[in-house]
């Protein structure tokens, strides 16, 4: 994989965090997964992946204050940071070029 260019799935995972804003974290993370793809996702994926891309510097997260409705728990959201907004781009750039003159597939 060329450097600066995240996996599929931590694309998935940074266009998902993007698109939250101030809401992305872990369970809202998979539920627009899910939502956008159509297929299951294991929260353990998610979480996993989430931590990878905060040590790469692709995101950046923050505690937030413990809610009573969530018993006390405090959430962790995550941030997209320039460098993962670039890691993103770079990806859709590689696509859009390998995409690019190709012929329009038959119809069957």
């Amino acid at each position: 994989m060329a450097p600066g260019i995240p996996s599929d799935f931590e694309q998935q995972v940074l266009l998902a965090v993007w698109r939250l804003g101030d809401a992305a974290y872990g369970a809202s993370v998979r539920d627009e997964l899910e939502a956008r793809s159509g297929r299951p996702v294991a929260q353990g994926a998610v979480y996993i992946t989430l931590v990878r891309l905060e040590k790469k510097g692709l995101l950046r997260s923050r505690i937030a204050s413990p809610t009573p409705i969530r018993g006390g728990k405090a959430k962790r959201f995550f941030e997209i940071l320039p460098a993962g907004t670039a890691g993103v781009l770079a990806a859709r750039e590689t696509m859009e070029r390998l995409w690019e003159g190709l012929p329009e597939p038959a119809k069957r």
